[in-house]
């Protein structure tokens, strides 16, 4: 699959219903998940793979996976209702995804890589931080979505696990309104997204 292909069945994919703030449910740009996917896929990472989504939102990363050929793809997220419109859009590509409802802290098993784009910490500080230490005890390999600012704690975040930081790139991240308290139609942050071996 072409990277365009895959970038416009992406974008297609339904959005949250009702966004809940407290989960910093923000949807993953489908350009920013392309690059990401096919960084992974160029890097032996997806194809022929077992794939893990952690915190799937509508599911984005884990249809990516499925799309360029992962050979098993299970996605976890706490919101039930995020899953379900994650089964939908899995269903309307075809795409074979194992979508579970479990708290972060309860995923077991082992896989090849795992893609992510967990909380900010935005409205509870370090909320990245428990996605981030079960993706490198359960992933050999992690793809994921931060803000940029906080590139040295991920540092030696990863250090902790005998793991590092091998590339990462940074982008430009539009906030859109989505929640009340939002004051502006749509704020832009640097984020960054990290690759960990």
């Amino acid at each position: 699959m072409k990277k365009r292909d895959l970038e416009i069945r992406l974008q297609n994919l339904a959005p949250f219903k009702e966004p809940k703030v407290e989960l910093e449910q923000y949807p993953t740009h489908s350009s920013i998940a392309t690059d990401i996917l096919f960084e992974a896929y160029a890097n032996g990472d997806i194809a022929g793979k077992d794939v893990v989504d952690l915190g799937c939102g509508t599911g984005i990363f884990a249809i990516g996976a499925s799309l360029l050929g992962a050979s098993s793809v299970k996605a976890y997220d706490l919101d039930d209702g995020a899953l379900a419109i994650a089964k939908d859009n899995a269903d309307a590509l075809g795409c074979d995804i194992d979508f579970i409802q479990a708290d972060i802290s309860e995923v077991e098993g082992k896989f090849d890589t795992a893609l992510m784009n967990p909380p900010f910490g935005s409205q509870r500080k370090h909320a990245d931080q428990p996605f981030l230490r079960t993706a490198m005890r359960v992933a050999d390999v992690v793809y994921s979505i931060h803000m940029a600012c906080t590139l040295e704690y991920l540092n030696k975040e990863t250090q902790m696990f005998s793991k590092e930081i091998v590339g990462h790139r940074i982008y430009k991240y539009d906030i859109p309104h989505t929640f009340t308290f939002h004051t502006k139609t749509k704020k832009s942050v640097d984020i960054v997204a990290i690759n960990i071996r």
